[in-house]
């Protein structure tokens, strides 16, 4: 028996394009395959670009006052701290750093109200080069309206004598008022986070209207609780500041808990400004006779000077350095600082202690802010999680829509056998036309969530007014616009997953007609 031209084994490719045509435009049921790809990969990638957008925008307000690195020791504090800042800045993986004193506090609001806060201490100029918290500051001169400020009704855009100089009080915090004396001082001052009084309103527009006509010129009273070295408690400090002015970061746990304060006045309220030392065996409470024989307490002789310290360093990496680089970097630069001061006393915190204790981080690890970051982060994986079981109804629809078509098309894929149309050949030919579909639904999915996300604002301002339907309330999630970009990544991530899909939905059918008996396929009827 002559044997059959291995070239007979496989359909022709001209064939596959026509058939896979003829298939794919002469029935609207495949049609609705692509359709349904094209819907559960525009739904996904939409969620992605929004929920991403939402989670980026939130993790570089937070990084905002942080730095990227810290250098941490709580209550005790590092001492020698300029040395170590010094040594960080010569080295070249490091763009800036500045220390920073930190404690928990209450603050006193002129209505009678406290406050628990994070106070922060910190020098304003080393603190902006690391943070570039000047930009934060929120009442200052603006020349035009928020975008959405239609009527022009943000308080900012007047005044702009007055909000330059709380702009200036802010960015060195002092407050020279306005009814001082000519050249008098300026008086160590306050910056509150926006959320921290509670007496802001946030309006719709994204601008701020102050409440009860609390602002910046009012004065609050700042508590903390300074420690010793050992961790006993000594007291509690009390401070009359005023407010310079308010800073926004975008993250509300920043925002509604944290004050900063000068550096100087917080390391004096919690004993660990630079002091003399009172030697051994010296007990406080002690006499001793003046000059007119009076009797007055008794002054330590100096057994030396106590340096001043500060709880963290933060640090800011050079351009084109990771935060994970400038981790390992900043630790090899504190195990060299420490190692020269192991004879000092006070002596800076062991490297081994600080870097086994965790207590190097980079920005996202901070103790409190790593909880929320996780947390949202969790979130906006379990929601994609949950959106892509939903686009799995593309493979059973593809599955069902092909199981049905190769039940109409029996007699078709008998003739194909017959004439020679190898196993390997029908199948392909499915798989292949499962291709086309996820291609065409994906791409098409792909230009829509790519047009729904670019317009996504002007879309959500349209329902607010034809519906009365406000999803992203700027006084809830704290930004003004919804997230409006797609990243590149993600998008071809997903697109190709709808090809997947599409592809996973066919296998089964295609599977079924490649091992159909080509006799009982031409007898169907």
């Amino acid at each position: 028996m002559a044997c059959r031209p291995s070239h007979a084994r496989i359909i022709s490719p001209v064939y596959q394009a026509i058939i896979t045509r003829r298939y794919l435009f002469s029935r609207i049921m495949p049609l609705l395959a692509a359709v349904a790809v094209a819907l559960c990969t525009g739904l996904v990638l939409t969620v992605w670009s929004v929920m991403g957008g939402f989670l980026n925008m939130l993790l570089s307000s937070g990084k905002q006052l942080i730095g990227d690195v810290s250098i941490s020791w709580p209550v005790e504090g590092i001492p020698y701290y300029a040395e170590l800042v010094e040594d960080l800045e010569r080295d070249p993986l490091v763009g800036a750093a500045t220390p920073t004193l930190e404690t928990v506090g209450l603050l006193a609001l002129p209505s009678g109200e406290v406050r628990l806060v994070q106070v922060v201490g910190i020098e304003p100029e080393g603190y902006d080069r690391v943070t570039d918290f000047h930009s934060r500051l929120w009442w200052r001169p603006i020349a035009e309206p928020l975008k959405k400020d239609k009527a022009g009704e943000d308080p900012r855009l007047g005044n702009p004598e007055v909000f330059q100089r709380l702009l200036e009080d802010g960015k060195r915090l002092a407050e020279v008022r306005a009814g001082d004396a000519p050249g008098a001082p300026a008086r160590p001052a306050i910056v509150l986070g926006l959320e921290v009084s509670g007496y802001n309103v946030r309006t719709e527009q994204g601008f701020v209207q102050p409440r009860w006509g609390f602002g910046p010129a009012e004065d609050v009273t700042l508590t903390v609780m300074p420690f010793s070295r050992s961790g006993v408690l000594m007291g509690q400090s009390d401070r009359v500041l005023p407010v310079a002015n308010e800073f926004r970061t975008g993250l509300y746990e920043i925002d509604a808990k944290w004050v900063i304060v000068p550096l100087d006045v917080l390391q004096e309220m919690l004993a660990l400004n630079e002091a003399v030392r009172a030697p051994a065996g010296f007990r406080p409470g002690a006499v001793t006779i003046n000059e007119k024989g009076e009797a007055v307490p008794a002054l330590p002789p100096a057994a030396g000077i106590e340096p001043a310290r500060v709880t963290n360093i933060l640090v800011r990496a050079a351009e084109g350095v990771t935060a994970e680089q400038l981790q390992a970097r900043c630790e090899a630069i504190y195990t060299q600082f420490a190692a020269r001061h192991v004879q000092s006393d006070p002596s800076p915190p062991d490297a081994n202690r600080m870097i086994g204790s965790g207590l190097i981080f980079t920005w996202d690890r901070k103790p409190g802010l790593q909880t929320f970051i996780q947390a949202v982060k969790k979130e906006t994986a379990l929601v994609l999680v949950l959106f892509s079981f939903i686009s799995l109804t593309a493979v059973f629809l593809v599955f069902s829509i092909f199981w049905s078509m190769i039940s109409e098309k029996t007699r078709d894929i008998g003739v194909l056998r017959a004439i020679g149309a190898g196993r390997a050949g029908i199948a392909w030919l499915f798989l292949r036309y499962g291709l086309i579909l996820g291609a065409v639904g994906s791409l098409a999915g792909g230009a829509l969530a790519y047009l729904i996300v670019l317009n996504i604002n002007p879309i959500h301002e349209w329902m607010g007014r034809a519906l009365g339907l406000v999803i992203w309330d700027p006084k809830v999630y704290y930004f003004t616009d919804i997230p409006n970009e797609v990243d590149p990544v993600q998008a071809i991530f997903v697109l190709i997953g709808g090809v997947t899909c599409a592809v996973l939905g066919a296998v089964a059918p295609a599977i079924r007609a490649a091992w159909m008996d080509p006799v009982r396929a031409l007898r169907f009827e």
